[in-house]
């Protein structure tokens, strides 16, 4: 490599290929390793000095050991270092595919034909031509065969099924990754491991608003039917992930690091505490929320909703 490649080549070749090694191996989700991890990019740092150390190193004990060298040795040390490299293996690869005859037995292969002087050579098709050539006879009987004679599928047909199959993949995979969720693929969680990491959540952020029975303190009670902005699985994901009305207090809890599946998992617990009876509840406050996309049941008449609400002081939290 050394007599390929001069040193101000080698060394950012050396250095982007241990570069590219730790990018690969390191996870820094969208950014690059060394700007999310700053001990990725000190690693790389001393990986380029050590590399620049060997470099000046070697090019040193290049020198000294040419010192010790006659002045014959010398003189046949410059001249392998200074010549160009021949590729004799891949020049015979070339010249076979090329199919040309050598200079010296042109005289073979000259035809009579003259034009100012201007001979012309009769030279066969190149082999990689030719092999070339044949192979496309091979495609194209083989494509009458696949999409005329046993009727293949054609180009739009394979992309609608691929499309198709993408997209059950997609949404297996969604289902299973469940910190892909967000407020168009989530559904209530009713597992106890998830109603439990919902309720540790719960008591980790929430509780300083809602009380830990969800009878409400700072924010609106959670466990009466009532909700200032809209109840539901998907309502309330929406709420604890992009927070509540401007300047009201609630948070946006995906802005303060929780992840879907955190607000999935809480937002799900918070539904789970209507109909429980805190310590101290405090009063109702919004409307009370029906879900409209549940099925009515036969036979019976939804009761007249009261549309006028009481109006409340406007809250740090709501639900």
């Amino acid at each position: 490599m050394r007599t390929l490649f001069p040193s101000y080549i080698r060394v950012p070749i050396l250095f982007f290929i241990v570069a590219g090694i730790v990018e690969y191996f390191v996870d820094s989700g969208d950014k690059p390793a060394f700007i999310e991890n700053p001990y990725v990019g000190l690693f790389l740092l001393l990986v380029l000095i050590l590399i620049i150390a060997i470099e000046v190193i070697v090019s040193a004990l290049e020198n000294v050991m040419f010192q010790t060298l006659t002045e014959e040795e010398k003189q046949r040390y410059l001249e392998s270092k200074n010549k160009e490299p021949q590729f004799t293996k891949l020049k015979k690869i070339y010249l076979k595919l090329l199919g040309s005859k050598p200079i010296e037995e042109e005289s073979e292969i000259i035809l009579d034909h003259n034009y100012d002087g201007i001979r012309e050579l009769d030279n066969s098709l190149p082999p990689w031509w030719v092999y070339g050539f044949y192979v496309t006879i091979f495609f194209a009987v083989f494509y009458l065969f696949k999409y005329e004679v046993f009727n293949g599928d054609s180009q739009v047909t394979e992309y609608e099924n691929e499309m198709a199959q993408a997209e059950k993949d997609i949404a297996e995979y969604k289902k299973n990754a469940k910190n892909l969720v967000d407020i168009n693929t989530v559904t209530l969680l009713t597992d106890a491991g998830d109603l439990s990491a919902g309720k540790k959540v719960f008591m980790t952020n929430c509780v300083a608003c809602h009380k830990a029975d969800g009878g409400g303190g700072i924010g609106p009670n959670l466990t009466d039917p009532n909700w200032i902005l809209g109840g539901g699985i998907k309502n309330v994901f929406r709420t604890v992930s992009e927070g509540g009305r401007s300047g009201k207090g609630m948070v946006s809890w995906k802005k303060e690091g929780l992840k879907p599946l955190e607000i999935a998992q809480v937002s799900s617990y918070v539904l789970s505490l209507e109909g429980t009876t805190p310590a101290e509840p405090k009063a109702p406050e919004g409307d009370v929320w029906v879900d409209e996309s549940a099925p009515a049941e036969s036979g019976d008449e939804a009761p007249a909703e009261d549309t006028e609400t009481e109006t409340v002081p406007e809250q740090a939290v709501e639900n």
